[in-house]
Order: C-alpha cells, then structure tokens, then sequence
C-alpha cells in the first residue's frame, strides 16, 4: 500500500465521523459510522490496507476516542469545531499508529 493509498483509507474514515443528535441544550454529540470491508473496497480503496486498518488491535479504542471527543474540548467550542478535533481523532491514530509496511 502506498502513502497516497493510505491517505486515502484515512480520508475516507474521516468522513465517517459526523455531529449525533441533539440530545440536549448546548451539548455536542459525535458518531462514527463503522465501515465494513466491503463499503470500503467498493469505494475504490486498497483492499490490502482496508483489511489491515480494520484488525488493528487498536480500532476500538480509537473509536471510542472519536466519540469521546466533546467531553474533551471546552465549553465555547462550536459544534462544527469539535467534529473538526473528532476527525483529527482518526487521523491521528493512523498515523502514529499503522505502518506502510507489511505485517
């Protein structure tokens, strides 16, 4: 898999990360839409890399980062600001994290 393959896969994960409802006044909820292998290949990513980022033994824990996101930033943060850190969540993961080389 490439750099460009696995900007790719990060890109495609970030955008599956999106404002909840509203559930109450002035809170901030943050989903993240798991993908499955599948979706992800059809969208044209690497299917080497889709399989690998989707066993990592850290997934869970990064997902459950991203969601967590808003208990994390302050009070006058606007919403689309904390979706914006909750993105950043993935990406971050992915790169200190997952390596280009093979396993």
């Amino acid at each position: 898999m490439t750099p460009e393959e696995l900007r790719a896969i990060m890109t495609y994960l970030r955008e599956r990360v999106h404002l909840g409802p509203k559930e109450a006044e002035a809170s901030v909820t943050i989903t993240f839409h798991a993908p499955l292998e599948e979706e992800m290949i059809g969208a044209g990513l690497n299917a080497e890399g889709v399989k690998r980022i989707l066993r990592v033994p850290w997934w869970e824990e990064m997902v459950e980062d991203i969601v967590e996101t808003p208990d994390m930033c302050d009070p006058d943060d606007s919403p689309e600001q904390i979706l914006e850190y909750a993105r950043d969540v993935v990406s971050e993961y992915i790169r200190k994290r997952f390596s280009l080389e093979s396993e």
